[in-house]
């Protein structure tokens, strides 16, 4: 394993809190957009719903994405690597970051050293910004029986 300095392993923690907070802002982003629609909400209220699913489906693939990013500057870096059946192919490191953002976690491609703790402060990340997509989605649906009701 490379000894790392402290130095090093500072900017290794500012990719992990960059990924963190970049993918935590697009999500902010996200929801702060589809909470804007009123206008539709009132008119198309079943629009908005079905509209608001799929934009979360695309913020969490841009998260996904942020995160493939992070790990391909963190193995440049020298801080780890992915083992198992990983070629480095962008579907592999965005393979890899669904799995570990979903909490999946197949098993075929593993992190070591230091991308170790990038892989579970992704894992952490998508936990709660998947919690904060249903928690979203459900007081949208409850608007919306409200409404029909």
């Amino acid at each position: 394993m490379t000894e790392h300095t402290i130095p090093e392993h500072l900017g290794n923690l500012g990719v992990i809190m960059m990924a963190v907070l970049l993918s935590t802002s697009v999500h902010y982003l996200f929801l702060r957009h589809l909470n804007q629609g009123a206008k539709l909400a009132q008119r198309f209220p079943q629009i908005r719903l079905g509209y608001g699913v799929v934009m979360s489906l695309v913020a969490h693939s841009i998260e996904v994405i942020l995160f493939a990013l992070a790990y391909k500057v963190s193995i440049t870096s020298g801080f780890g690597s992915l083992k198992g059946n990983f070629e480095g192919t962008i579907q592999d490191y965005l393979y890899f970051s669904y799995a570990a953002f979903t909490t999946v976690g197949f098993g075929d491609i593993v992190p070591t050293g230091p991308l170790r703790l990038l892989a579970g402060m992704e894992a952490l990340t998508g936990f709660v910004l998947i919690t904060w997509t249903a928690s979203y989605l459900y007081l949208e649906m409850t608007r919306l029986w409200k409404i029909q009701s």
